[in-house]
């Protein structure tokens, strides 16, 4: 599989584009400020706590208080608060030497943990969305390149993803010689195959962005950020960055600069793939993104084989309606025809969800089957196509009536385009000027320039069916009238991008003549 990332940051908002075979499978958008971004660690102040719902409302600095659930809390939030208070005061503490709480129990309740009013160290777990603030969590994690670092604990976790009993071995030896004391180590799937120098040097690299935030926290008065998570390209290229990358293309040149020096801190082997787009046109429509957003993010989402989805969203769920189309063959039974629209959708599906990033509860309607094992067919498709996706999700095979339920861990508002474009004729109104009234409006605006601007040259642009209706006739037509009437060298050209009513007058230096 070849990938490529395509940054667009000329504008004030970045946007990153993530391809797949040449399929655009992801987009992100980053505006402007980077707050409260999934990863980011506050400073925060607890307002108030909810028994009934036992979780608390949290002062992060967002317009509306953050939320934080007792299960959010983890195991060792005890020995947290201790740590930051003694961090605050100034104490000399570390956490290899720190003395460790006893575990909360899995179903207490909130107000024996923690108090309103007191500051709080937190993660954000997830961002907001719609009207939510964000949801933070105490069970800090520090990722890194190939490994993630989590603070009071002693637990070695290795990526389910990997498979190799060997490779799974080889890596917990390594991990278990690089674990500092009370800290907990998860080893990532990309951390396969590398060398004990490369794991070595990611570690160190934690140790120092975890003291780094020690700091901060020293001085920090609540609610305020104490360490933020890497711009969404930087996470994408260290998340995902492996040997199937064969270009990073970025249009901006201080982040080309900053792309190269990542690069070359995590795989220096293969900064050469970070490429500078200098091309007149944006990076995006040069390399096909563009015309992809356009046909990929509306209500209907045609395949080339003429099967179509519809996405629609309720408060509740997002719904997606699987029709056929005209995709049939003529040589299969109903039960075929079904089989192979469903398989095929099944892989836009799956595209359509890491794409727009839906998530919470999807429900997909796929055209009927009568057979067991068709439906099982369905299924393992499905799955197998989801499982390139990086969010958490569940997938229950078809029931009865041939829908398919999907959960899907929503961090991020879903992406949104606008793909449908006001009307140039009617502005959106839905009205436009009566037809029979443009030829007279154009004759004015000629008669204007002519007799009292003294223009004697006059380059008309139109419409094809206005150029058509002007110059039809060959002894006789308006062309020809006006000619005569004005008493200047009046041409008449056709413009196939004009709208039936646009229209636009140009002088003989080819200057646009606007009144």
């Amino acid at each position: 599989m070849n990938k490529e990332l395509i940054i667009d940051a000329a504008s004030g908002e970045v946007q990153i584009a993530l391809i797949e075979n040449k399929r655009l499978v992801e987009l992100h958008a980053e505006r402007g400020t980077h707050d409260f971004g999934v990863g980011d660690f506050y400073l925060g102040k607890i307002k108030k706590i909810i028994s009934g719902l036992n979780a608390a409302f949290v002062d992060v600095g967002y317009e509306k208080d953050a939320f934080l659930h007792y299960l959010d809390l983890g195991p060792q939030i005890k020995t947290l608060i201790k740590y930051q208070k003694d961090v605050i005061a100034g104490k000399p503490v570390s956490v290899e030497t720190f003395p460790l709480e006893q575990d909360i129990d899995k179903t207490g309740k909130i107000t024996n943990v923690i108090s309103s009013g007191a500051s709080i160290l937190v993660q954000v777990a997830k961002e907001p969305i719609s009207s939510k603030g964000p949801r933070l969590t105490t069970e800090l994690s520090m990722p890194g390149r190939y490994l993630v670092l989590v603070p009071f604990s002693k637990r070695i976790s290795i990526s389910h993803k990997i498979k190799n009993l060997n490779e799974k071995s080889r890596l917990k030896k390594i991990a278990s010689s690089l674990q500092p004391v009370n800290f907990g180590i998860i080893v990532r799937t990309v951390a396969e195959n590398r060398s004990f120098d490369e794991l070595k040097s990611d570690m160190d690299e934690l140790i120092g962005r975890w003291n780094s935030m020690l700091q901060s926290l020293r001085s920090a008065k609540p609610p305020v950020k104490i360490l933020g998570e890497l711009d969404r390209s930087f996470t994408i290229m260290r998340d995902l960055l492996n040997a199937s990358f064969n270009s990073i293309i970025v249009n901006d040149n201080t982040m080309y600069t900053e792309l190269r020096n990542y690069l070359s801190s995590i795989a220096p082997d293969q900064i050469d793939i970070v490429k500078l787009h200098k091309g007149k046109t944006s990076v995006f429509e040069a390399t096909g993104i563009d015309k992809q957003i356009k046909s990929l993010f509306g209500q209907k989402v045609t395949l080339k084989s003429g099967a179509y989805l519809i996405i629609e969203r309720t408060e509740a769920f997002h719904v997606i309606d699987v029709n056929s189309g005209y995709k049939a063959d003529s040589g299969k039974d109903q039960e075929q025809n079904a089989l192979a629209a469903n398989l095929e959708m099944a892989e836009e599906v799956a595209r359509q969800l890491r794409l727009r990033d839906l998530g919470g509860i999807i429900v997909v309607d796929f055209i009927d089957m009568h057979q067991g094992a068709n439906r099982r067919k369905l299924y393992e498709k499905l799955v197998e196509e989801m499982s390139h996706d990086r969010a958490k999700h569940t997938i229950l095979p078809p029931s009865k009536f041939g829908l398919v339920q999907i959960t899907r861990q929503r961090v991020r508002p879903e992406t949104h385009v606008e793909v449908l474009e006001k009307c140039p004729v009617c502005n959106g109104t839905g009205q436009i000027k009566a037809h029979s009234l443009i030829i007279d409006e154009i004759e004015n605006t000629l008669t204007f320039l002519a007799n009292e601007q003294n223009e004697k040259v006059l380059v008309l642009y139109t419409s094809p069916f206005v150029y058509a209706y002007l110059t039809k006739g060959f002894f006789k037509n308006i062309a020809k009238t006006w000619k005569k009437k004005l008493r200047c060298k009046l041409t008449i050209e056709p413009a196939s991008n004009y709208h039936v009513l646009e229209y636009h007058v140009f002088n003989a230096g080819g200057e646009e003549i606007t009144i």
